[in-house]
């Protein structure tokens, strides 16, 4: 597996959350009210894309079936254990072959598969289930995170492209963004709604209170997205990738900016706010954001 992680040995602080599990039955589904505890600062030992950062508010899908295609056993075993405790059935293959089987046999709502597999590659796992028409949406991990990299995987057949390291919180939301999406060929919404607001995608016109909100189109792009994803927190990578294109650096400003004259435009005139910042996470847009 590339960018595999050595000594990954649960400690006192982390053991009740990762310990490895054996057992083949999974709990049930935690209450869809129930809301994340946090913020948790992760064990310093305990690499940072494998920790459960669960940001405090934010509401998670549960009832996910999830295939973990991982040739490293530790690592898989602690995201198994991961998506379990977010409430979600996870299931876990170590080569590329055992993976193919699974995935094939249907059901899943998400495949996350890790690129360098013994026995079959990811990238050609990927085209191989897409040849058999089989259209479980699937998230692409890899050390390999240069714009060629991510551009082969989504063309391989991958619906998302994660680089590693990573934090777990942007790998639920993307797996749960994932699974929002439906069966390829589904009808695309042209109305998306929140609360009073609307966004017709057809017309390019948003309205809120029957007031229309005159919007540039990079703000049109973003406001989208974000009701695309209305409920949940939305990364500052997520916007970066489906947004900008990765057309600035992660590090600029230019994010809060744009989110900055968004909110001026759909909140500032309006009693109820819609868009908030999520701290240390991202941003949501939902029905009563303050």
């Amino acid at each position: 597996m590339d960018g595999r992680v050595h000594g990954l040995v649960p400690g006192p602080a982390q053991s009740a959350l990762f310990r490895p599990s054996r057992r083949r039955t999974y709990p049930r589904p935690r209450d869809s009210d129930k809301v994340a505890a946090g913020p948790i600062k992760p064990p310093e030992d305990l690499p940072p894309y494998l920790f459960l950062a669960l940001a405090p508010g934010i509401r998670y899908m549960s009832d996910m079936r999830i295939l973990i295609i991982e040739d490293d056993r530790d690592a898989a075993q602690y995201l198994a254990k991961a998506f379990r405790e977010a409430g979600h059935v996870a299931d876990q293959a170590n080569d590329g072959l055992t993976g193919y089987d699974l995935a094939l046999e249907g059901g899943y709502d998400v495949a996350i598969v890790d690129r360098m597999l013994p026995k079959m590659d990811g990238l050609t796992l990927v085209g191989a289930l897409r040849e058999q028409k089989n259209e479980t949406p699937v998230l692409i991990l890899s050390a390999l995170g240069q714009v060629d990299d991510r551009v082969k995987g989504l063309r391989a057949g991958g619906d998302d492209y994660l680089s590693k390291p990573y934090a777990f919180s942007e790998l639920l939301a993307r797996v749960e963004a994932l699974s929002r999406r439906g069966p390829k060929g589904a009808p695309e919404e042209t109305v998306l709604r929140v609360a009073d607001l609307m966004l017709d995608r057809l017309s390019h016109k948003v309205i809120r209170r029957s007031e229309e909100i005159v919007l540039q189109p990079r703000e049109f792009r973003l406001l989208e997205y974000l009701m695309q994803n209305a409920g949940k927190v939305v990364t500052r990578t997520m916007l970066l990738e489906h947004v900008w294109d990765y057309h600035f650096d992660p590090q600029t400003n230019v994010i809060d900016v744009h989110v900055s004259r968004l909110r001026a435009k759909i909140d500032r005139d309006f009693d109820a706010p819609l868009l908030s910042t999520v701290r240390g996470a991202g941003y949501m847009i939902r029905d009563g954001a303050r």
